[in-house]
């Protein structure tokens, strides 16, 4: 049987030790009236955790994650924990929706029934829920058994939540009240079409809202938020909107014991103060981050960790006993001395569960059907990487825009990095793969505009910082700056003209103001193409198979005057 018990990983201990022992007695929680639970009475409290799931109900290629090996981890350590009298809470930092192809063709379906087997007790709404719009997400709460928490997504213009702020949860005694938050980053994030009446308003005056409401009404003894905001080191958030660390320093100390968190896809263990580990090893000591007495957790992506914090909760106060993320069948190379290469697990094998594997299989070959047919061969490398994508122009980049721009005609492309999402390697390259690169579902859509309003467009997009998803694409345009401001544009080599009509063609996500371009889809020259982008590639594959990557290269588009 596969075993985990804390009481023996005196390394982790060490690691806590980076902190102070102030730091590991907790944070007391205020009772103003009586509480259940019994005095000097330990009660042992488990929070298990993950976050940006993004699809991952099955296993990938060579064998690591998926929900079935997920299982057989919760199921153990929720025996252990109930055989020592303790309870356990299991929660998602969100973003259930989009990142594999088998997933997104049945709208994350396998994903939360899988998730209501293992037993989530919550879940926070995540900027990827809003891939759909809200009548798929109502049905997707339908196949979860656990709740969908957001304090600060509301129906625009009325004080009305769009979904349930917090839920209580009562272990031997102890009432742990959990309330959720979504990046307020949302509303430029999702699709605008499908955040249509939907304002995400900011998280830190509605956890204040809430904390205040659960003390009230409630009178809980632990409170936990379970986000999707991301962790940045040191609350250095850049442009993005606030995340985890902010929160925490923006409450008075006390007011929140823990935050389960998600959005920036980072395993949170911390070197330091304020300084996360860069790379962390899988199966190696994993210290959380604490701000103003709260705990900060998160567990990288994909299921490829749980993460475990082991609390003891005593007169009224909460102290970290032990944590660690624990690797979910996750491999590394190792070198066989003879040229070769093999993988090993980092830790140890853990076998999935068999009744549960049997339950998604169906949805597994469901999906496959549909995704397997070969499109065509690709020659070389497409780069998709977010570390290049979100930086610098790139070759997957043009041959998307490649495709967009032949489907309707247009002049030049543009698109945004973060609407990339895979690479491309050499060899046949199914649908499956393309939909891996564009997982959104987002229309191709084109329109005219003068040179003059195009100088104004291009404007707001080479504004966007490299780093962020919205750092610009372009094809079959070269630019020269002064300064800040464009001094002269070139389509196709040729000097704009600034009262001729050019076409653009992009992605519907982008014509609606999707990432803080300029919203166009109301324009009389607008046209939806209604081809999904990924629809688009494969026939564009298809026309032009082999692929080869080398003709795609990107050429400087940006010059400096």
């Amino acid at each position: 049987m596969y075993h985990f018990n804390l009481k023996k990983n005196l390394s982790l201990l060490v690691c806590l030790s980076l902190f102070s022992a102030s730091s590991i007695a907790g944070v007391s929680t205020k009772n103003s009236t009586a509480t259940a639970w019994e005095k000097n009475k330990p009660y042992q409290i488990t929070i298990l955790h993950t976050n940006d799931h993004h699809g991952r109900f099955w296993q990938n290629d060579i064998g690591e994650y998926g929900l079935s090996a997920q299982k057989t981890v919760v199921d153990q350590i929720r025996q252990e924990v109930t055989a020592q009298g303790g309870k356990l809470l299991l929660l998602s930092g969100g973003d259930i929706n989009t990142g594999v192809p088998e997933s997104d063709v049945l709208q994350a379906k396998p994903d939360f029934i899988g998730m209501s087997e293992i037993g989530y007790d919550a879940m926070a709404v995540g900027n990827h829920e809003f891939d759909h719009p809200l009548p798929v997400i109502r049905e997707q709460q339908k196949w979860a058994t656990f709740p969908f928490l957001s304090a600060n997504t509301y129906f625009k213009d009325s004080n009305n939540r769009v979904f349930d702020a917090y839920r209580v949860f009562n272990l031997n005694g102890v009432k742990i009240a959990v309330f959720g938050l979504t990046t307020d980053d949302t509303i430029f994030l999702a699709s605008p079409k499908n955040t249509d009446g939907i304002e995400f308003r900011k998280p830190l005056p509605e956890a204040e809202k809430v904390i205040a409401q659960l003390k009230a009404n409630e009178n809980p003894d632990v409170i936990i938020a379970v986000t999707h905001m991301g962790h940045y080191e040191n609350g250095e958030h850049g442009s993005m909107a606030p995340g985890d660390v902010e929160l925490a320093r923006g409450l008075p100390a006390g007011d929140l014991n823990m935050i389960v968190g998600g959005h920036s896809q980072n395993p949170v263990c911390m070197a330091s103060s304020n300084k996360r580990i860069t790379e962390y090893v899988p199966g190696t000591p994993c210290a959380p981050d604490q701000q103003n007495g709260t705990w900060i957790v998160q567990a990288h992506e994909w299921g490829k960790y749980v993460g475990r914090a082991d609390f003891i909760f005593l007169n009224g106060t909460l102290t970290l006993q032990n944590y660690q993320l624990i690797p979910i069948n996750l491999k590394k190379e190792v070198d066989n001395g003879n040229g070769t290469k093999r993988l090993e697990y980092y830790t140890q094998e853990i076998p999935q569960n068999k009744q549960l594997l049997e339950h998604l299989k169906p949805y597994q070959e469901q999906g496959k059907q549909q995704l397997l047919v070969k499109s065509g061969e690709l020659t070389g490398r497409l780069e998709g990487d977010r570390n290049v994508v979100r930086y610098q122009q790139s070759n997957m980049g043009q041959f998307l825009l490649s495709a967009f721009v032949e489907k309707t005609n247009a002049d030049i492309g543009i698109m945004s990095g973060g609407m990339i999402r895979d690479s491309l390697i050499e060899g046949n390259i199914t649908y499956r793969d393309i939909l891996k690169v564009e997982p959104f579902g987002n229309s191709v859509v084109y329109f005219d505009l003068t040179g003059a309003q195009l100088i104004d467009y291009l404007n707001v997009a080479i504004s966007k910082k490299p780093g962020s998803g919205a750092y610009a694409h372009f094809k079959n345009l070269t630019i020269t700056k002064v300064g800040d401001k464009i001094a002269e544009v070139k389509i196709n080599n040729e000097p704009l003209d600034l009262q001729k009509s050019y076409r653009i063609a992009t992605l519907d996500f982008l014509a609606a103001g999707g990432d803080g371009y300029p919203v166009t889809n109301t324009l009389s020259t607008y046209v939806d193409t209604g081809y999904r982008d990924a629809d688009a590639v494969k026939q564009y594959f298809e026309a032009h198979t082999p692929i080869n990557a080398s003709e795609y290269e990107p050429v400087p588009f940006i010059f400096d005057n």
